[in-house]
């Protein structure tokens, strides 16, 4: 089965912890990933509030240098891939597709030509904001100012979308959310974010944006973050099964798909402690009487759908 986890915070994690892909003590390295037949998985260039106020792209530019390197020491089990054609080369040679994201906008330090040299060094898609205002947008926490897009992020989503990149609203303010919306002429993902029904955090997702992600043709990831999950802050396995069941009931079998958020979160749900647990939810959900097609666009499908349509 086809696996794409849409984010993960690995590099910077193992660039912190002073370990490496190809086998750590993180959530995700490769030796796990080569257990599953076909995996998708995104990496995160994170820019953190420290080096979003100085020195972003600078950072930015570290990170996806750092994972240029452990794909070079890895290069017989996982290639960078920046379309579908680049996914099923990898498939072919048995080998993981790893998907170059950036995590908050300050990367591009207010520069369209930023954008375009990312672009052409492989990024192939970004969260607009992390939690807080940039240059493009409100980020969630600031979302009792009721901003949105600013005239440069409506630049940059227009820009995004000739070039074909993935726009994604994980992190960014209900008020940024509807102005991508009304504004995209692609399909966008929210990488990691469940349902706000289920767990009142900020960073989750209500009906109406579930709904208008469906109508949009787009695709949110579970996130596994507990404090996502359920509002006790401790999760299991069945937390995350039940905003599968939600998100489903709501959007219809197109509209769900993975984003971990492994290695950016302090814990994990009880029975998904790192990526080699993903059969346990997918077996989960059979147990469930999910039929094997439906299964499938969770754990992968849904996304190449949107990755086939916009990169």
């Amino acid at each position: 089965m086809l696996i794409v986890d849409a984010h993960c915070d690995t590099i910077t994690t193992i660039m912190k912890c002073g370990e490496g892909l190809r086998k750590n003590n993180c959530h995700i390295d490769i030796s796990r990933l080569k257990n599953y037949d076909s995996y998708v998985q995104f990496f995160a260039a994170f820019i953190s509030p420290e080096h979003a106020k100085m020195g972003a792209l600078k950072r930015t530019l570290s990170i996806i240098d750092r994972l240029y390197q452990e794909i070079e020491n890895n290069k017989q089990d996982i290639m960078l891939c920046c379309n579908y054609n680049d996914m099923e080369d990898a498939f072919a040679g048995r080998k993981i597709a790893a998907v170059l994201t950036i995590e908050g906008g300050e990367a591009l330090e207010g520069s369209l030509a930023s954008l375009r040299m990312l672009y052409k060094m492989g990024v192939r898609g970004m969260t607009l904001t992390w939690n807080y205002r940039n240059q493009i947008a409100d980020g969630v926490i600031d979302g009792i100012s009721g901003g949105g897009l600013t005239p440069f992020g409506r630049d940059v989503i227009t820009e995004m979308n000739r070039l074909g990149m993935l726009i994604d609203v994980s992190h960014i303010s209900e008020a940024g959310f509807w102005d991508v919306i009304n504004l995209t002429a692609a399909p966008i993902i929210a990488s990691h974010s469940n349902s706000k029904k289920l767990c009142s955090h900020p960073r989750n997702l209500t009906d109406e944006q579930l709904l208008a992600l469906k109508k949009n043709g787009g695709v949110t990831g579970l996130n596994l973050y507990p404090v996502f999950l359920n509002d006790g802050g401790k999760a299991s396995i069945k937390d995350a099964l039940s905003h599968i069941e939600y998100i489903v009931a709501l959007t219809g079998e197109d509209t769900l798909g993975l984003g971990s958020d492994f290695d950016g979160i302090e814990s994990t749900p009880e029975g998904l402690e790192g990526v080699q647990c993903y059969s346990n939810l997918l077996n989960e959900l059979l147990k469930l009487n999910y039929s094997e097609g439906l299964v499938k666009k969770i754990a992968g499908e849904n996304f190449i759908r949107v990755i086939k349509s916009v990169l």
